[in-house]
């Protein structure tokens, strides 16, 4: 089966990029199987099309509004993944939800949606994510690499990373 792992976010906006920071270090740290994409959506939106209609299952990252306390993780799955997308806290979430609808609208919406997200402190411009974001940064990693082995895949460690 073909899996995306997307992470989304504007990585100038501190926490808003934090999918994209999961994506890179899990790249940087793992070699995956052939039938498994790592990729930096960034803001792209629709233009994800192609890659999400490609994949019969769509792994998530990204920054989400959950009226909780910064740096609390969330998995979403399902229907509820399109539901968080419709109060977005940046434009291109507004995208994410399009990109949704025009998958299912197509018949070409993955088989399995699962959202790993974090709810943001700072949305401000900067480089760096915020100290109870950044705090979280490994257990997000964790969950993404727990969820993608209960789906059978097991990413191989880089030799040039320490066991973290």
């Amino acid at each position: 089966m073909k899996t995306l792992v997307l992470g989304l976010g504007n990585i100038l906006l501190s926490d808003e990029g934090v999918g994209v920071h999961i994506v890179r270090l899990l790249q940087e740290r793992y070699e995956f199987p052939q039938e498994v994409d790592l990729m930096d959506g960034g803001t792209l939106g629709l233009d994800l099309l192609p890659y999400v209609e490609d994949a019969q299952r769509l792994l998530i990252v990204d920054a989400v509004q959950m009226d909780a306390p910064a740096g609390t993780v969330a998995r979403l799955e399902g229907d509820e993944v399109m539901a968080i997308f419709r109060t977005p806290i940046s434009l291109h979430q507004m995208g994410v939800n399009d990109l949704l609808a025009a998958a299912r609208l197509l018949d070409r919406y993955p088989e399995q949606v699962v959202l790993w997200g974090i709810q943001p402190a700072v949305l401000d411009v900067g480089l760096e994510l915020s100290p109870p974001v950044a705090a979280q940064v490994e257990t997000l990693a964790q969950n993404v690499l727990a969820e993608l082995q209960q789906w059978g895949i097991q990413p191989t460690r880089r030799r040039n990373c320490e066991a973290k």
